[in-house]
């Protein structure tokens, strides 16, 4: 029999919630759950870090519903998270946890039918999980619905969402919110803004940032591993390792990140036509496609997805057993966040970066912010050398065929299209976006309003 401290009910949580985390696997607390749930239950704001794969969602998700069964209305609370995939996963744990109150939620994520959300929101659902840009767009666009009466506001991935990329839309989303209301601050890594953030909170704001005795960034069940490559042989390198790693692993998925758009629907075209049955996910694809290809991923359909950085926070997955670092992210946090998608929730896992010479100082960069070496994993580099010509063909092949579709210029125009229907000149974004990127952090001011 487990020791009372490790029950959720110790927690001072509803029976009906603790028997819907049994029911779906979930016993004992994680230590970010233990420490933030009863001071949110009490009515504190909260900040929390804790490395990936610690049971944040679960975290903020459990005292919302709680406090949500005590006094049900709509909308009750709004949950803020930086991609897609992230919001539709919160989306469902939510679902999966309500299901005896009949919680009503909705997500609210661009590339969706606005009209068909602006229903949704209309109707008042007890939770709102939204990526910032859509829902800003509502608030711009709509008086439908209104989130004055809010009782929580969680930001997930609060790094990230406070950086400043998304300082336009967390302004608009600020000012639609109530002055009383419980903050959620919830990360992997704390940055400048959050630490900023800790500094000037008031003194009711609880902060609860996970102690390692360590001293790492990434978990201890996580193998962390490097394969040397010339700069020319990255892709044949990449097709052999994972040759390699499945001699060994026939079992568990595959997650393999790059850096742009283009070069994950090459090497996922470039994959198939060598025979590695896989899907894609990129922000360049319709909202559907990334769904259907999520799906897939998930349900074990498919056991390779090629990513950018869209799928690298928050995603869990229990299935996937490598991360492989196709292209080394230029953030050593963001390398943190990607190699977090496996080795989650004390199971173990590989991850494994492809070094050219000219990665070598990005790699010591993120060897001092993880606190940890890389070891090196072996490949054949005379296999590298058989399969070289065959991999670059099909990579050729791959680029004739989309310059041959006008794939990403047909992407490009439908996206200039949609933003002209919503009555926006698709130029004057752009060069929006880029004053935004080159912009400093300018987020504590907003942070401290958004607290009251």
């Amino acid at each position: 029999m487990s020791n009372s401290d490790d029950t959720f009910a110790q927690l001072q949580l509803n029976s009906w919630i603790v028997a819907q985390c049994k029911s779906i696997g979930i016993s004992t607390p994680t230590p970010i759950q233990k420490n933030c749930i009863p001071r949110i239950l009490a009515g504190d704001d909260c900040i929390g870090c804790a490395k990936t794969g610690s049971g944040k969602t679960l975290a903020f998700a459990l005292p919302i519903l709680q406090v949500l069964c005590d006094d049900p209305y709509g909308i009750f609370a709004l949950v803020l998270t930086p991609s897609r995939e992230l919001a539709f996963q919160i989306g469902d744990q939510f679902a999966a946890i309500g299901k005896p109150i009949n919680l009503k939620k909705c997500v609210i994520v661009g590339g969706m039918d606005m009209v068909a959300q602006a229903q949704e929101l209309a109707k008042s659902p007890h939770i709102v999980v939204a990526t910032p840009g859509r829902l800003a767009d509502h608030l711009e666009s709509s008086d439908s619905f209104s989130l004055k009466r809010i009782k929580f506001l969680v930001v997930d991935e609060a790094d990230r969402l406070l950086g400043g990329e998304f300082d336009g839309q967390m302004q608009t989303i600020f000012q639609a919110l109530p002055k009383n209301k419980q903050s959620l601050f919830f990360s992997a890594t704390i940055t400048d803004t959050l630490n900023e953030l800790k500094r000037i909170a008031s003194k009711k704001v609880f902060t609860w940032e996970a102690q390692d005795d360590t001293g790492l960034a990434t978990v201890k069940q996580l193998d962390q591993r490097y394969v040397l490559s010339s700069a020319d042989a990255r892709d044949a390198t990449l097709v052999e390792t994972v040759r390699t790693y499945r001699d060994n692993n026939n079992d568990g998925s595959i997650v393999i990140f790059t850096d742009t758009c283009k070069r994950c629907q090459l090497l996922s075209m470039m994959l198939t036509e060598i025979g590695f049955t896989n899907v894609a996910l990129h922000s360049i694809l319709k909202q559907k496609e990334r769904t259907a290809a999520l799906a897939k991923f998930k349900s074990n359909l498919v056991k390779i997805l090629i990513a950018t950085n869209v799928a690298a926070r928050g995603l869990d997955i229990p299935t996937v057993k490598l991360i492989i670092n196709h292209v080394l992210p230029n953030i050593p946090k963001e390398y943190i966040h990607r190699v977090g998608r496996t080795a989650r929730s004390g199971r173990e896992g590989m991850a494994i970066s492809i070094i050219t010479p000219c990665d070598v100082k990005l790699l010591q960069e993120i060897e001092n912010t993880i606190g940890t070496k890389l070891t090196e994993y072996k490949v054949n580099d005379n296999e590298v050398v058989k399969i070289f010509t065959q991999v670059s063909i099909a990579k050729r092949e791959a680029e004739l065929h989309l310059d041959e579709t006008d794939y990403f210029e047909k992407k490009i125009m439908y996206k200039r299209k949609k933003l002209i229907m919503e009555g926006k000149d698709p130029d004057e974004v752009e060069i929006l976006l880029s004053k935004k990127k080159r912009k400093k952090k300018k987020s504590e001011a907003v942070i401290v309003r958004s607290l009251g």
